[in-house]
């Protein structure tokens, strides 16, 4: 509240309790100096629920005790911490890339939580919709095609040879090999084959993930591909 407002407010409060009115000239400009360096930061009046017109009334009519600042500027951190702590940070529709602008429109949405200028957010549930995604988002994903940008991809493929085998036989048509177990190794669907070290004693030492999966496994994952709707079966001809 600026100056005028805090005038404002304790006029209303003196036609309520007359307690409080000063009829110095000086009393009242340091009483109007008091209010105005502890409630500086506290609105008069927000779009949503607070007003410190109410909260002054609420405290005249419950307590015998002339109003201080302090019981308005009370339920207003009250009304802060609840209205954060009722907030669910919304995905901002900047650039994930972008840390600063991300962290801005975060930042941002929280003041304006917390100053009661907007609403806020809640937690959606689970839907199978897609209901209320941000258009720029979804043009994003659209041109990206996964979480894991083109050229990130292909930087990433000489530390991940497995994954980038994987997905190089998903775009030339081939079976996934690690779609399925492999019968030799025991690798689980989704991990990639490894390549056994034997000791002395027979005893496997250790055990290194291998670049391309075992032939065996190939040759299940082959068995267990479905086909695709272009070659589905042609009707026998008599």
């Amino acid at each position: 509240m600026d100056r005028r407002e805090i005038a404002a407010l304790l006029a209303y409060i003196g036609r309520l309790d007359p307690r409080t009115i000063r009829t110095d000239q000086g009393e009242a400009r340091d009483q109007l100096a008091q209010w105005h360096e502890l409630l500086g930061d506290v609105p008069m009046a927000t779009p949503h629920g607070w007003d410190a017109r109410v909260v002054a009334r609420q405290h005249i009519r419950t307590s015998p005790y002339q109003i201080l600042p302090a019981d308005v500027s009370r339920p207003w951190d009250s009304y802060r911490r609840d209205r954060l702590a009722r907030h669910c940070d919304p995905t901002p529709s900047a650039d994930p890339d972008d840390q600063r602008a991300w962290t801005a429109e975060l930042v941002g949405t929280r003041r304006a939580v917390a100053a009661g200028t907007a609403q806020p957010a809640q937690a959606r549930a689970i839907s199978s919709g897609r209901e209320g995604i941000d258009p720029g988002l979804e043009a994003m994903v659209r041109e990206v095609d996964s979480c894991i940008p083109p050229a990130a991809r292909v930087a990433l493929a000489p530390y991940r040879p497995a994954r980038a085998a994987r997905e190089m036989a998903v775009i030339l048509g081939e079976p996934d090999a690690l779609s399925v177990r492999c019968d030799w190794c025991k690798a689980q669907p989704g991990e990639p084959c490894r390549r056994r070290r034997l000791g002395p004693d027979d005893g496997v030492r250790a055990a290194t993930p291998r670049g391309t999966p075992h032939p065996g496994r190939l040759d299940l994952a082959a068995a267990r591909r479905t086909p695709r709707d272009d070659e589905a079966e042609q009707p026998s001809m008599a």
